[in-house]
C-alpha cells in the first residue's frame, strides 16, 4: 500500500464523469498512524501527494470520545475544530474532507467513496434500500450497508460506525460497501484491486437492473461568454447573465422532455445530493416566462420565496440556463443539472425518485462546509 497507488486510482476515478462530477468525491489511504485524506475542494482527476492531507490516527480516534452540542451549528464547528486539530505538522495550510472521520474509521487501507449517477439512481429513488438488499442479498464480493438519509460530516460518520458495528458482530467481517441514501457510496479494500473489482460489481449489477437511460446525442450548448445570435435562447441568458453575472443555455431531446409542463419538470424539481446543492442549487426555477421583464420577474419572486438566487433557471418549452457568478460556477451547474437528469431516470428501476428532505436541504444550504467546497470548487 502507498500513496502513488491513492493518487493512482484517485485519478483513474476523477478523469471518469461517470463518477466524478466538479470537486465531488474524496479518497484515502492509511496505515496504523496516518490517515492520509483528501483535501476539500480539491480535484480527484489531478491528484497528487500535495491533493491529501496527514492526518493523526490517534488524534482522530480521540474525537469519538467527545461530547458535542446538539445544535446543528454548534456541533459542526466543534467538530471541525477538533479534525483541524488532527492535522500532522506541516498541513496547516490544508484542509481535509469533512468525511475524514468516516475514512479513517473504516477498516480498510484504501477507502474510496463517489457519486456516480448510476448508484444514485439506487440509492435516491423510493425503493432503494430493498433494490440494494435483492442485489446484494449474497453479499458476493461485498458486505453491503445501507444508511438513511443523514447530515454528512460527524452525523454520518456515527451513523456508519453503528452500522458497521452491527454488521461486523452479525457477520464476522468489516462492511466493505457502505450505500448512503441520497448521497453515495463509500468502498473499502487493503488493495486498489480489490477497490477496482468493487466498484466494478457494483455498477455492473446496478446497471443490469436499469431500462431507462439518458440519450444526450443531440445536446447543445450556449455561453453568455460567447457571441449570441438573436434567438431566444441568447436573449434569455443575456438577461440571466445581467442577474446573476454569467449564464449558459443546455438544450436538446432529453431536457425539452421535462419542460412540457411543471408536471413534467417534477423528477428534477428539488435536489437528490449534497453535490447537487452545491453546484446546482435545491430549488430550481421553473417558469414559462420567455421575455426579458418575465424572466426577471420569475427570478425576483423565485429569490424572495426562496432565500436565493436560483443556479438553474429552466424555461417551459425552451431549454435550462444555469447562471452564477462566472462562467465556470455556470458550467458546474449544468452539469449537475444533467447528472441530475441521468439520476432520475435512473431511478425508474427503483420506484422513481427520492429527493433530500427539507431539512438536510437546509442543512446543507447552511453549512459552513459546503460554502467553503463552493467557493474553492467554483474559482
Amino acid at each position: 500500500m502507498s500513496i502513488e497507488a491513492l493518487i493512482m486510482v484517485s485519478r483513474f476515478y476523477g478523469k471518469d464523469s461517470e463518477y466524478v462530477l466538479a470537486g465531488g468525491g474524496n479518497t484515502s489511504w492509511k496505515d496504523e498512524d496516518t490517515l492520509y485524506v483528501k483535501g476539500s475542494g480539491t480535484s480527484l482527476a489531478a491528484a497528487s501527494a500535495e491533493t491529501f492531507v496527514r492526518m493523526d490516527r490517534k488524534a482522530l480516534a480521540r474525537i469519538w470520545d467527545r461530547r458535542y452540542p446538539e445544535s446543528n451549528a454548534e456541533r459542526e464547528n466543534a467538530v471541525l475544530a477538533d479534525m483541524m486539530a488532527a492535522r500532522k505538522p506541516g498541513e496547516e495550510q490544508k484542509r481535509p474532507s469533512v468525511e475524514a472521520l468516516l475514512h479513517d474509521l473504516l477498516p480498510f487501507g484504501y477507502v474510496v467513496h463517489l457519486h456516480p449517477a448510476l448508484v444514485n439512481g439506487l440509492t435516491c429513488s423510493r425503493q432503494g434500500e430493498t433494490a440494494m438488499k435483492e442485489i446484494f442479498s449474497d453479499g458476493g464480493t461485498i458486505g453491503a450497508v445501507w444508511i438513511p438519509t443523514t447530515n454528512p460530516g460527524y452525523i454520518l460518520s456515527k451513523a456508519v460506525k453503528t452500522a458497521g458495528d452491527e454488521y461486523l458482530a452479525k457477520n464476522g467481517k468489516p462492511a466493505s460497501m457502505i450505500f448512503l441514501q441520497n448521497h453515495g457510496v463509500f468502498v473499502g479494500d487493503d488493495s486498489v484491486e480489490g477497490i477496482f473489482a468493487k466498484y466494478g460489481e457494483i455498477m455492473e449489477k446496478i446497471n443490469g437492473r436499469v431500462k431507462n437511460r439518458p440519450d444526450f446525442g443531440d445536446e447543445v450548448k450556449l455561453t453568455s461568454a460567447g457571441g449570441l445570435a438573436g434567438d431566444k435562447a441568447g436573449e434569455i441568458m443575456q438577461t440571466i447573465a445581467s442577474l446573476a453575472g454569467a449564464s449558459a443555455f443546455m438544450g436538446g431531446s432529453c431536457i425539452s422532455g421535462l419542460l412540457t409542463d411543471a408536471a413534467s419538470f417534477a423528477p428534477v424539481s428539488s435536489a437528490f445530493t449534497p453535490d447537487h446543492i452545491v453546484y446546482a442549487g435545491s430549488d430550481p426555477l421553473f417558469t414559462d416566462a420567455r421575455d426579458d421583464a418575465g424572466i426577471r420577474l420569475a427570478w425576483k419572486n423565485h429569490a424572495e420565496k426562496t432565500g436565493r438566487n436560483p443556479k438553474i433557471v429552466a424555461v417551459q418549452g425552451l431549454g435550462v440556463f444555469g447562471a452564477g457568478a462566472t462562467i465556470k460556477a455556470v458550467q458546474l451547474s449544468l452539469d449537475l443539472f444533467k447528472d441530475a437528469v441521468k439520476v432520475a431516470l435512473y431511478t425508474r428501476a427503483f420506484g422513481g425518485p427520492l429527493f433530500m428532505t427539507r431539512d438536510k436541504i437546509d442543512f446543507i444550504n447552511n453549512w459552513e462546509v459546503e460554502s467553503y467546497r463552493t467557493s474553492v470548487s467554483a474559482k
